[in-house]
């Protein structure tokens, strides 16, 4: 009983704000301010959100979106972590690229298109690209930042004990950088679904980005907001695994709050 109890509290206070912003929604509608025109009624928005998956292939740009950023994280994070644990574990190579780590960081993606169609075309590896640099930038910076703050005092000891230099790495370096690559996952995986509708001004026929863009095209607000809705869905439930597989690789990890 006393489970139950708690898994209700945390259900409702999950609940809680998605439903102060249903009503929110509905108040400002309904307060005379703004033009009930530019802003459709949640429920016409979930009308309209269940036309476009019947019909009008909602799933399919889901799914393509999806698999956009899956790629581009992917491979960003893959890239990313070596750099990063070489710029947080070395010093000299962090005084080195700093600067040019965090010029490149700065900028939008969205201003990189035109070179982007320049060099990559207008295909699916265009896309990726974009996606690529978003993510490749903000886990460079998660976990340079991470790895520099690990205090050496686990190596001392683990070298105290007779630790070999590959048993170090193995059983002390490695359990100490996940917790900073899991977060550099996390961080790349949002930056990308932020980027997401950049990355399909190029050229995009379907996806949830292209879907947005050709809504606002021909001013359908309620397929704009289902687009929008669904993005923040999406990453939301992506971030939510994530978060659970953190939690079972880092059970060991201590923390100040249960």
């Amino acid at each position: 009983m006393k489970q139950r109890r708690h898994v209700a509290r945390q259900v409702s206070l999950s609940l809680a704000p998605w439903i102060v912003v249903v009503v929110l929604w509905y108040a400002v509608r309904l307060s005379g301010y703004v033009n009930i025109s530019l802003i459709p009624a949640p429920h016409q928005v979930a009308a309209r959100f269940v036309d476009l998956l019947l019909h009008e292939g909602l799933l399919y740009d889901i799914y393509l979106s999806s698999r956009r950023v899956l790629l581009g994280v992917t491979m960003g994070i893959t890239a990313a972590v070596p750099v990063g644990f070489a710029l947080g574990w070395y010093r000299p190579a962090r005084i080195l690229a700093d600067p040019m780590i965090n010029f490149f960081r700065a900028l939008p993606p969205i201003a990189l298109i035109p070179l982007v169609i320049v060099y990559f075309g207008v295909d699916e590896l265009a896309k990726i690209v974009i996606l690529f640099y978003a993510a490749f930038f903000s886990g460079v910076i998660v976990m340079y930042e991470g790895v520099s703050q690990i205090t050496p005092l686990y190596i001392r000891v683990a070298q105290t004990l007779g630790a070999s230099e590959l048993e170090i790495f193995r059983k002390v370096i490695i359990p100490l950088t996940l917790p900073h690559i899991l977060t550099a996952l996390r961080v790349a995986l949002g930056v990308s679904w932020a980027t997401l509708v950049a990355s399909e001004l190029i050229a995009a026929q379907r996806g949830l980005g292209a879907l947005i863009q050709n809504a606002a095209t021909y001013f359908l607000l309620d397929v704009i907001y289902v687009g929008i809705i669904c993005i923040g869905c999406v990453a939301l439930l992506m971030d939510t695994v994530l978060r659970q597989i953190s939690a079972r690789l880092l059970v060991w990890q201590e923390r100040a709050v249960a």
